[in-house]
C-alpha cells in the first residue's frame, strides 16, 4: 500500500542534512553548554551558531533569540511574560477566536488571574481585520496577540498591518508564527511586532524545541525558572541537538526556501484542482489565495470527517481533521464555526497540509483515494443525492 504523508501542519519529518548535522552532538559532543571546560565551549559553540543562523533567517539580533521547548512554550512565555511584567499598567490582553489552543488556552488561564481578555472575529474567510484590533484597544492593552498564519485553513493575517496599529497606540505586539515560518517570507527587522513564535518540528528539524524572538528593548518575565540559560529568560540546561538541528533547518530554508515553497505550491494548486474538477459539493474553508502555499483545507458535504479519516489511513492517506491540539475531540472545529462555517460542513472538513518529499505521483494517487472514499460514504448517506440521481428524478 502507498503511504502519502499529506500532514505536514501537524510535525514534519527530519531532513537528512539536519540528522547528519546533530550526530556529533549525540556522541563525543556531550557537553553542558554551560560548563567552562572544553567539553562544555565546543557544545556552547554548536548552540551560538545555530543561534546564528536563525537569527540570519529571520532578520534579527542572535541575542533576541530565546531557546525553548517548543511553540507551545514559546506562546506561553510571550503572552505571561508580558502580563506578568506589565501587570501593574494594565489587565487587558486582545487575540483573536482563531488562535492556536497554545495562545487561546494561556489567555483564558489568564482570565482567572484577574486579567481581561478580548478575542476579536474573523471574517468569513478567517482572517483579522485590522480596524477589528483598532476597535479593541482601551486605556489598559498591554498585549496584542495574532497568528501570522492558521494552522488549519493556511490563512496569512495582515500582521504588518495589525502590528502598526499595536505599535502606534504603544502596546505590545506578539506573532506565533509557527506556521508561517518557512512557508512565507518574514522580516523580523522591518516587521512591527516586538515577540514571534517559532519551532523547529514544523520545518524539518526535531520535536521538542522552540524559539520565541524577543525584540531588543522589551522586557518579558520569565516563567521557567532556574539558572541563568537564554540571559535568564528560560532556565534549564539547553536541548543541544535540538536547537543545533533548528539551526541547520533554518539554514536549509534561507538557501532554497523561494524554490521549495514554488514547488510546494505547485503540487498544492495539482491537488485542488484534482479535487475539486471530480467530486462535487466541496467549500474550500479559508481565503482562496491569501493563505499558505501548502494548505487546503475542504469541507467534503454529506460525508462526516472523522468517517473520512479512518477510510483514508487504511488507503495510506495521512491528514487531518484539524489542529494536532485538538485531535481527539469530536466537536466541529472552532477555527471554522468561527469563520461562519456551517456547522455540518465544518463536520465534513479535512485539512491536508503539504511539504518537502512529496510528489505529483502522491498528489494523484491522494486524489483518486480520496474520491473513492467520498463515493462510498455518500453512497450511505440519506442526505446526499448524487447529480445522476437529481437528473433521473
Amino acid at each position: 500500500m502507498r503511504k502519502v504523508y499529506l500532514d505536514h501542519n501537524a510535525t514534519t519529518p527530519v531532513h537528512p542534512e539536519v540528522r547528519k548535522a546533530i550526530e556529533p552532538y549525540l556522541d563525543d559532543q556531550f557537553g553542558n553548554p554551560s560548563s567552562i571546560h572544553w567539553a562544555g565551549r565546543d557544545v556552547r559553540k554548536g548552540v551560538e551558531d545555530a543561534r546564528q543562523e536563525i537569527a540570519s533567517f529571520f532578520g534579527c539580533q542572535p541575542l533576541e533569540v530565546v531557546f525553548t521547548s517548543s511553540g507551545t512554550e514559546s506562546d506561553n512565555l510571550a503572552v505571561k511574560g508580558i502580563a506578568y511584567r506589565k501587570g501593574n499598567t494594565g489587565k487587558h490582553i486582545i487575540t483573536s477566536q482563531v488562535e492556536h489552543p497554545a495562545v487561546i488556552n494561556t489567555c483564558r488561564f489568564l482570565e482567572t488571574q484577574g486579567f481581561r481578555v478580548t478575542y476579536v472575529p474573523v471574517n468569513r474567510y478567517g482572517i483579522v481585520e485590522p480596524d477589528s484590533i483598532r476597535d479593541a484597544l482601551a486605556g489598559d492593552t498591554i498585549l496584542v496577540s495574532v497568528m501570522y498564519a492558521n494552522n488549519e485553513t493556511g490563512d496569512i493575517m495582515p500582521v504588518p498591518e495589525i502590528g502598526a496599529i499595536a505599535r502606534e497606540a504603544g502596546v505590545v505586539m506578539h506573532t506565533d508564527a509557527v506556521q508561517a515560518a518557512g512557508k512565507i517570507p518574514i522580516d523580523f527587522g522591518t516587521l512591527p511586532v516586538d515577540l514571534l513564535t517559532f519551532s523547529g518540528h514544523k520545518v524539518n528539524a526535531l520535536k521538542g524545541t522552540g524559539g520565541l524572538i524577543v525584540r531588543k528593548g522589551v522586557e518579558i518575565e520569565a516563567i521557567t525558572h532556574g539558572g541563568h540559560q537564554e540571559r535568564g529568560r528560560r532556565g534549564g540546561t539547553e536541548n543541544v541537538a535540538g536547537i543545533v538541528a533548528m539551526g541547520k533547518s533554518f539554514q536549509i530554508l534561507k538557501e532554497g526556501m523561494e524554490e521549495e515553497v514554488a514547488e510546494t505550491r505547485r503540487l498544492r494548486d495539482r491537488f485542488e484542482k484534482g479535487l475539486f474538477g471530480r467530486i462535487p459539493e466541496l467549500v474550500l474553508n479559508g481565503h482562496p489565495t491569501q493563505r499558505l502555499p501548502n494548505t487546503v483545507n475542504i469541507s467534503f458535504r454529506f460525508v462526516e470527517g472523522e468517517a473520512m479519516l479512518l477510510n483514508l489511513d487504511m488507503m495510506g492517506i495521512a491528514c487531518s481533521s484539524g489542529s494536532a491540539c485538538t485531535s481527539g475531540s469530536l466537536e466541529a472545529s472552532p477555527i471554522l464555526l468561527a469563520m461562519g462555517a456551517d456547522p455540518t460542513d465544518a463536520q465534513g472538513a479535512l485539512r491536508f497540509s503539504l511539504g518537502r518529499g512529496n510528489s505529483e505521483e502522491d498528489i494523484d494517487y491522494a486524489v483518486d483515494a480520496i474520491e473513492t472514499v467520498v463515493n462510498k460514504l455518500r453512497a450511505l448517506s440519506p442526505l446526499y443525492t448524487s447529480p445522476k440521481e437529481a437528473k433521473v428524478r
